[in-house]
């Protein structure tokens, strides 16, 4: 299978490109990073991770982790190769640096899509959409999500943590 139709990817796109929901683009990114490349901090999934940590960013106004994001996820998918094959590349590194420059001027935040040239890729992107129908999530919950989540099995695991390093 092509890296980019595994399910964790169209996940990414579908939440990227349809649902505007980059947290959530960070966290299935997150795990399919890991079920990659766990520890390559250079791998191309993580500039695609970061692309999307930029868009949450940029979007909540913290324009110098916006910028941060999006140098840091250009320089990663800007060679191209496999990690963009069906996507528009030369129009995916335009965004990024329209992006970049946006934030470093404060630009107001604005959404784009990942521009998906591939038939095939939107082929499978629009089947997972068909059998994983998502609702609707409210604006203001989906812009702060890292805040707003149930975090209760993240502090549990710290303090497990915690505990075994005592």
């Amino acid at each position: 299978m092509h890296p980019l139709h595994h399910p964790l990817f169209i996940q990414f796109i579908i939440n990227f490109n349809s649902e505007h929901d980059y947290f959530e683009c960070h966290e299935v990114g997150e795990e399919y990073w890991k079920s990659l490349a766990p520890k390559d901090k250079n791998h191309p999934m993580t500039g695609w991770i970061q692309m999307a940590v930029g868009m949450y960013h940029w979007r909540r106004s913290n324009y110098p982790g916006a910028l941060r994001s999006f140098i840091r996820a250009k320089a990663k998918l800007s060679d191209g190769g496999i990690w963009v094959d069906g996507i528009d590349h030369m129009e995916l590194v335009r965004l990024l640096t329209v992006s970049i420059e946006a934030v470093t001027d404060r630009k107001p935040f604005f959404s784009y899509e990942i521009p998906i040239s591939s038939k095939d890729l939107t082929e499978t992107i629009n089947s997972y959409q068909a059998a994983h129908p998502i609702a609707p999530q409210d604006p203001y919950y989906i812009m702060h999500k890292h805040r707003l989540r149930d975090r209760s099995s993240i502090i549990s695991l710290r303090e497990q943590k915690k505990r075994r390093n005592l």
